[in-house]
């Protein structure tokens, strides 16, 4: 296939894509690269669930912070776990994860609830009240 077949191509959701470098704005005292980790986003009636794939991070190597409207979410692998490799051929480079959010006055930001599992890092953002789907009654005459 050509290069321009290739970007005439349809893309299907299964592509893989190359993980994109982060330039953090802020002075880090972490060395290492960092990556955006990739998102999904899915809404329910009662919450927004935004999962973001970070592998190599341990649960203990997460941190999400939440700063007035920005959800920050950082992911650190463990160095010492890839020390002393010779590898023969690379496609994936390790790193670490962060990625900023913008969340809106929808979400109750008491409510808000993580986990970590094999690398997959699941945050629960529950609806304010006012923000929720709500049956309404309608009534005759």
């Amino acid at each position: 296939m050509t290069a321009t077949e290739l970007e005439t191509k349809p893309k299907t959701q299964m592509e893989p894509r190359p993980k994109q470098k982060v330039e953090r704005r802020e002075e880090s005292t972490r060395p290492g690269q960092y990556f955006m980790p990739a998102v999904d986003i899915l809404e329910t009636d009662d919450e927004m669930v935004l999962v973001a794939d970070m592998p190599g991070v341990p649960p203990d190597g997460v941190d999400v912070q939440l700063d007035g409207d920005r959800l920050t979410i950082e992911g650190r692998v463990r160095a010492e776990d890839y020390a002393g490799l010779k590898p023969l051929h690379v496609e994936y480079v390790v790193g670490g994860y962060h990625r900023t959010f913008a969340l809106g006055e929808a979400i109750d930001r008491d409510g808000i609830r993580a986990s970590m599992q094999q690398g997959v890092l699941t945050l629960h953002l529950p609806k304010a009240e006012h923000a929720r789907v709500r049956r309404i009654e309608v009534r005759a005459g």
